[in-house]
């Protein structure tokens, strides 16, 4: 069972990460722009996932992500578990998912802004992504953790 402790500092992360995100995004949307090298900062609407894949679902995008949200929290509900093992990386995950689902609703598409061109041309992402994949990094790394000390 989770703590009342657990649910705030999820809700606190989320919200601390979707603001930020939110905050980031419009900077660029307000024409901010910078390059070097290497590295370009600069507005760019993603209308797709991850390296622009599943674009040509348009519209019908935003309402899978949501549902898949939804899905994760019905899970998290009644996998009590999780919250309270992982509230930190799950508030990272889903403040940032939030904040690209609404990019979706207020801009048609999610803001990305990174760009790095340094040798080799890689996707263009956000504050949001980077996120998801610490969220993601952080509950692969305590599980591992976890399972090291109870093979012991």
């Amino acid at each position: 069972m989770f703590s009342s402790r657990d649910i705030i500092l999820l809700l606190i992360t989320a919200l601390s990460i979707l603001i930020i995100d939110q905050y980031i995004k419009s900077l660029f949307i307000d024409g901010t722009f910078w390059q070097s090298s290497c590295l370009s900062l600069t507005f760019a609407l993603n209308k797709g996932v991850a390296f622009s894949m599943f674009a040509s679902l348009g519209e019908n995008l935003k309402f899978i992500q949501i549902t898949l949200i939804l899905a994760v929290v019905i899970y998290l509900y009644f996998e009590e578990e999780m919250i309270s093992k992982y509230p930190l990386p799950l508030g990272l995950i889903i403040g940032a998912g939030v904040s690209n689902i609404i990019d979706r609703f207020t801009q048609g598409g999610v803001v990305d802004y990174v760009y790095w061109h340094c040798g080799f041309d890689f996707a263009i992402f956000n504050f949001a992504d980077v996120m998801i994949d610490l969220g993601v990094g952080l509950i692969i790394l305590l599980t591992f953790l976890e399972w090291k000390k109870e093979k012991k």
